[in-house]
């Protein structure tokens, strides 16, 4: 993104593709829709505050009635741009780094001199 030709052309597409997707209009953030089925991402939620993760549970349920209902949450309730913001993705980040770390200290082999 240091190319300003390219911060043109992509932030425009990215503001267009999170207002077609959708998920927005239904209450969800982004990192909403990181799928949990990988222990990355199950150890990640764990270590979410406990307001996070109630609001979290609360987005989801919340999409999934509206989904059940075949209906939009009014705009009010809708997630709005500047409240998109990522939750899930630095933890996951920090926890990737850290199995990166042991993996590289247990590959370690001590050599005597």
């Amino acid at each position: 993104m240091k190319k300003s030709w390219l911060r043109s052309w992509m932030v425009p597409m990215a503001k267009w593709w999170g207002r077609a997707s959708g998920y927005r209009q239904l209450g969800l953030r982004l990192d909403d829709l990181i799928p949990e089925d990988n222990e990355t991402v199950q150890l990640a939620l764990k270590r979410l505050p406990p307001k996070e993760a109630y609001d979290r549970v609360f987005r989801l349920r919340r999409a999934i009635q509206c989904s059940i209902t075949h209906h939009l949450l009014p705009k009010e309730e809708q997630t709005k741009e500047d409240e998109d913001l990522p939750y899930l993705t630095t933890i996951i980040e920090d926890i990737e780094r850290e199995q990166k770390e042991k993996k590289d200290l247990d590959a370690m082999v001590p050599t005597k001199k």
